[in-house]
């Protein structure tokens, strides 16, 4: 079983008009919500692909319920820990279309107690030996990112693959308990090491340091260049497929989704790695997540190959 956890979710509501102007109304020509989150998302996109899995993280009000309601709809199980004040998020896409720019508003959320969050842990600890915890996404106000190296010991300790994609610093003071992936992307692989990167060498040996340092797998996402596979004895380069970019919010999440679903269905590397990219792409070619109708034709730009220098 794959859990996927979301310790700050959201609703976002994209919203198009044909201009925003201040100090009137502005009325939309298009609206859409949807339910978000990293780590929902992976949910979804396991969902999509066959894969049974439970989604958890914090929930406050009705829209935390939306969340959990979308999910539901979609048949997947959730375990969600119920905050007792507070609303989940609502983040705000504003698409102004003369001005040929968007305005992005992103709210902090709840404030989440140390009794939530010592419940969450202990929901955490009953995850059986071998399942996977994918850990996605900001933290909410309340939650300390010393919270990762708890889920790391816990999973270390009940033999739980953890996957982790989060940019907090504190992933590196996790890799002593060796989660099972990581799933970075350059900007954060400079974060972490306080460093430029200007070549896909570089991105190799940064990666190393995170297989030395204690990761057993590494998938770096590298936007339109593709994405990473790295392990101890296997580095895999893919190219990105060529289209026409809509929104890389959730592509992130769509690549680790696809890349866990066809490990859990016993694919090599190269065809998870594949199969990760072309599903990215097609998320990154849309509005909304893929529904990989067009993965197949994608897959036909897309070659893995060994890297080496």
């Amino acid at each position: 079983m794959i859990y996927t956890l979301t310790m700050n979710p959201a609703i976002d509501l994209f919203c198009q008009t044909t201009h925003l102007i201040p100090k009137i109304v502005n009325r939309t020509n298009n609206d859409d919500v949807q339910a978000n989150g990293k780590g929902v998302n992976v949910s979804f996109i396991l969902k999509k692909l066959g894969i049974e899995n439970k989604a958890m993280g914090f929930s406050a009000g009705f829209t935390g319920n939306y969340i959990e309601e979308s999910l539901q709809e979609q048949k997947i199980e959730t375990d969600f820990v119920t905050l007792k004040s507070g609303v989940t998020r609502i983040n705000v896409f504003v698409k102004d279309e003369e001005a040929a720019t968007e305005y992005k508003i992103v709210n902090s959320g709840p404030e989440v107690s140390p009794e939530a969050q010592k419940e969450l842990l202990e929901k955490i600890k009953m995850i059986s030996k071998g399942d996977f915890l994918v850990v996605s996404g900001s933290l909410p106000q309340g939650c300390e990112p010393s919270i990762l190296i708890e889920i790391a010991k816990i999973c270390q300790n009940n033999q739980v693959k953890l996957v982790v994609d989060t940019s907090y610093h504190e992933v590196l003071d996790l890799l002593p308990y060796q989660p099972f992936l990581l799933k970075p992307n350059d900007e954060e692989l400079e974060l972490w090491f306080d460093t430029e990167i200007a070549s896909t060498t570089e991105l190799v040996k940064y990666g190393e340091k995170l297989i030395d340092m204690g990761a057993q797998n590494i998938l770096l996402s590298l936007g339109e260049e593709g994405a990473l596979y790295l392990n101890q004895t296997t580095k895999l380069l893919g190219n990105a497929p060529v289209g026409e970019v809509v929104n890389t919010a959730c592509a992130g999440d769509t690549m680790l989704g696809t890349f866990l679903a066809y490990l859990m269905k016993e694919a090599t590397f190269e065809v998870a790695l594949q199969e990760a990219i072309a599903a990215g792409s097609s998320t990154a070619f849309r509005e909304g997540l893929t529904d990989f109708s067009d993965t197949d034709e994608l897959k036909k730009q897309i070659e893995i190959k060994n890297w080496r220098e």
